[in-house]
């Protein structure tokens, strides 16, 4: 329900009723929680297009079911949909289902995505090469190329018709839109909002990334000093967000809270951060002062941790500058490792990790990870451990310089 709200003196507090998740990891919340606690690898040789002619041939890759769960989408819809379209679907409806919504004419949709159906308009290029005049589903490719398209199909399954707003900050964009919902709703712009962010591989993105050798030709092993470049993942992360006073009203569980938001501009370069990650501190403390929390008060940093020399060495300066004399005792990882970088979607399914963690008590490894950079002086988490986790500080600094820091708290 949207409604105006008068008063900014006491926000709403935003809790977390449902969560879904497809990473290389499996489908749905089960599969991807242990392997997540147990820094299960997932890097796989690319069978999803040609990489013959690139550097790298490995990336985290999604095994898609062969079929869709019933929804409200027809078959001719569902037949449209691309690989990021169906991984969107499987998260929402799983989110969906835990949250025990009801179809909504106000529900607004918030999603990040870099590449949207990239590989609808590679497809529609291909096919417009080899045969000009045939045209025989070019329309509907060139429909689901578009993010927002991915996103419309999801609310017609869901039975929404809410807004809808897609956010493209690069690899920001999927915490950048769970905390412009966490936002919505602390303004009292919606009691509720189906948020996240969703991405899966195409021959562009690939390429362009392996040009740009930034991908590790070896593994991925964010904040190890020999650490030499990132690996790409594919996946969706949705969160079902509302107002407490509303999920207590309908007697909702409550999965864990989102407290915090921060988000800042690196200006230094189009590609590399700050080198004292300056921006990225900034990120951080901003979500801290809106949380109202201090280093002390958290438990786990989920780190953006690419894997790459300069993004690591950045991050791991501004933690530390960050957390001071906690930074010693605060254990710090990238799950990135694990399923490889999801650009528009990697702060959203980050987010559903950090909640598995708040959730079930246990801290996410880096299974790669041997020796640490000198300017960690902070552990990094590299084997499976239980641990009390109450809350967790998560970020995501994107290409072009968008950072973007969520913190979030577990629900006792």
């Amino acid at each position: 329900m949207m409604f105006p709200r008068t008063s900014p003196v006491d926000p709403p507090r935003v809790v977390v009723t449902g969560a879904g998740i497809v990473t290389s990891l499996g489908v749905g919340w089960a599969s991807n929680a242990a392997g997540f606690r147990l820094g299960r690898k997932t890097a796989t040789p690319v069978t999803w297009f040609d990489v013959s002619r690139q550097r790298v041939k490995v990336a985290a890759q999604v095994d898609l079911p062969s079929s869709l769960p019933a929804s409200r989408l027809g078959a001719r819809q569902e037949a449209r949909l691309d690989r990021g379209g169906r991984m969107l679907l499987l998260a929402c409806l799983e989110a969906w289902l835990q949250a025990g919504w009801e179809p909504s004419d106000d529900l607004p949709i918030i999603l990040g995505s870099t590449a949207g159906g990239m590989s609808l308009g590679e497809d529609y290029h291909d096919r417009t090469v080899a045969a000009p005049q045939r045209r025989r589903g070019q329309a509907a490719r060139a429909l689901y190329y578009q993010a927002h398209t991915q996103a419309r199909a999801a609310a017609d399954a869901l039975g929404c018709s809410g807004q809808v707003r897609i956010i493209s900050n690069a690899c920001a964009s999927g915490s950048d839109a769970v905390g412009h919902a966490w936002e919505w709703i602390r303004r009292g712009q919606a009691s509720r909002v189906l948020t996240g962010g969703h991405e899966a591989h195409c021959r562009l993105v690939f390429g362009g990334f392996d040009s740009l050798q930034v991908m590790s030709p070896t593994v991925c092993r964010p904040f190890d000093a020999a650490r030499d470049g990132l690996m790409l993942g594919e996946g969706a992360g949705i969160l079902a967000l509302e107002s407490l006073e509303h999920a207590r009203r309908r007697g909702a569980s409550i999965l864990g809270e989102v407290i915090g938001y921060g988000t800042t501009i690196d200006r230094h370069h189009l590609t590399q951060p700050h080198p004292e990650g300056t921006a990225a501190l900034a990120s951080m403390r901003q979500a801290c002062a809106s949380a109202r929390v201090q280093p002390e008060d958290i438990s786990y940093v989920n780190a953006h941790g690419t894997g790459t020399p300069l993004n690591d060495l950045s991050e791991a300066l501004a933690i530390s500058r960050w957390a001071g004399s906690r930074a010693a005792t605060l254990p710090v990882s990238s799950t990135k490792g694990v399923i490889g970088h999801l650009l528009g979607a990697a702060g959203a399914a980050e987010a559903v990790a950090c909640l598995m963690a708040l959730r079930e008590q246990w801290l996410p490894p880096e299974p790669d990870f041997e020796t640490p950079d000198a300017a960690c002086t902070f552990p990094i988490v590299k084997a499976p451990q239980s641990a009390r986790v109450n809350t967790v500080l998560s970020n995501s600094f994107g290409f072009g310089g968008i950072n973007a820091t969520l913190i979030l708290r577990r629900w006792e």
